[in-house]
């Protein structure tokens, strides 16, 4: 079935690959995930094809019994994940504004792009989970699992580290905060005596990517923005309303409103950051320096002093545990640590404390990050030794995979399941299909 009506020799725009329920796979979904791992493997493009849709006819089966289980995903969860991945984002290319360069869009615009395909991804996850939630690992399954792994097959793992860290922003003075809000408050009774927003935004504002649009942002979903400047910009009702003066972490900032479409809106803004002096830094350093001695002597656990002192959210009540993003463990190869943390890990030896080391925060304020390396492993071949937990999460996976396939053949029995000419020959596919 085509999507769109050609003309006869014209050529398809795209069509119907496959259905599973009344959820659909079109064949620009594979060819969108072809061209994503072309460069990670050796498969020849037939092979990988029909894996691809192989797996995407499994995350419809699962997506299509979420609903009929009735699994639930909030928008508190959508919002938490795609930040998550817009972090990860953001760290890999530079900065926001790399990053919105490189898409041509606005952080807003990519979020609500990725918030149809992050909410499914989230929904098959519960549902896969509902399935496998009571498989376990036991030691037995383990070494059953390593001793089935031929010998000459076993892969070498490269180098990897895993860590701790506090992360303690420098406070501001509130001479400084005093500057900044007398400063924004000069541009907003500007405003209000007849100047120009936009002149003004693209004078002053120190947000210089919205600068450069006259302080406009593009239009946000309600949860695109941090609370206290949602909740300033949402209260506006009216073209060209002015906020009052609002306090975020990232500074002072005045909004102004340009267009509301239902919970969508469209603001531009003026932001002064609050300057931190080096009375502030050297201050800041010293209280982490005796943080440091009493983790050294003792007096203080790490995982308590991260939950105490830290400002990284995403780490605080895990001990300082930094996670992987990309594979969702802690443990890290050298390429995927910044190279300002892995310069200092690299002198460090299992056990030990950094000295606290300058750093740069998400908002782009100044701090100090403390590090502790919890352990760090050579090149070597998997054993059961250096490798149990990875080799559990390998045995677990393979028991999980087992249970799902099971599941599949149950569900896929009374599951309407159609695939189209191009990929109905697949040695993958075939079985999907009752007979």
């Amino acid at each position: 079935m085509t999507l769109v009506a050609q003309p006869q020799n014209e050529i398809v725009v795209d069509k119907v690959a496959a259905v599973v329920g009344n959820h659909i796979i079109l064949l620009s979904d594979i060819e969108t995930q072809y061209q994503q791992y072309l460069t990670q493997t050796t498969l020849g493009e037939a092979e990988l094809k029909c894996r691809i849709i192989d797996q995407l006819l499994l995350n419809k089966l699962l997506l299509h019994q979420s609903a009929i289980d009735s699994i639930v995903v909030t928008d508190d969860q959508v919002e938490q994940k795609i930040n998550q991945n817009m972090a990860y984002y953001i760290s890999q290319i530079g900065s926001a504004e790399k990053l919105e360069k490189y898409y041509g869009k606005s952080i807003g615009q990519l979020k609500e792009e990725f918030r149809p395909m992050i909410k499914d991804q989230l929904l098959i996850q519960q549902m896969q989970s509902k399935v496998t939630s009571n498989v376990n690992a036991n030691p037995s399954d383990v070494k059953t699992f390593f001793d089935n792994i031929p010998k000459d097959s076993l892969p070498l793992i490269n180098a990897e580290v895993e860590y701790t860290q506090i992360l303690k922003n420098v406070p501001v003075g509130e001479e400084e905060k005093a500057k900044a809000k007398e400063q924004i408050a000069i541009l907003r009774n500007r405003i209000l005596a007849g100047e120009d927003f936009g002149t003004l935004a693209l004078l002053y504002s120190q947000d210089k990517e919205s600068a450069k649009q006259n302080g406009e942002l593009g239009f946000v979903n309600r949860g695109d923005l941090v609370p206290e400047f949602e909740a300033a910009a949402f209260r506006l009702k009216n073209v060209v309303d002015i906020s009052p003066i609002i306090e975020t972490q990232f500074g002072f900032h005045i909004v102004q409103l340009i267009e509301r479409r239902g919970e969508k809106i469209n603001v531009r803004h003026i932001l002064i950051p609050v300057k931190v002096t080096n009375d502030d830094i050297i201050r800041s350093q010293a209280e982490m320096d005796t943080l440091v001695s009493k983790l050294k002597s003792g007096e203080i656990k790490f995982s308590e002093a991260a939950e105490k002192y830290s400002d990284d959210k995403d780490t605080k009540l895990n001990g300082g545990l930094v996670v992987n993003p990309a594979t969702g463990s802690s443990h890290f190869e050298a390429d995927m640590v910044d190279p300002v943390i892995l310069f200092q890990l690299d002198k460090m030896q299992v056990g030990d404390y950094s000295n606290p080391i300058s750093t740069t925060s998400r908002e782009g304020g100044q701090g100090f990050r403390i590090l502790f390396l919890k352990s760090r492993s050579e090149p070597h071949r998997l054993n059961l030794k250096d490798d149990y937990q990875r080799l559990q999460e390998l045995a677990l996976t393979d028991k999980q995979n087992t249970v799902l396939e099971q599941w599949r053949n149950k569900k896929k029995l009374i599951t309407y399941i159609r695939i189209g000419d191009d990929y109905s020959t697949c040695p993958s596919v075939k079985d999907w299909v009752a007979q």
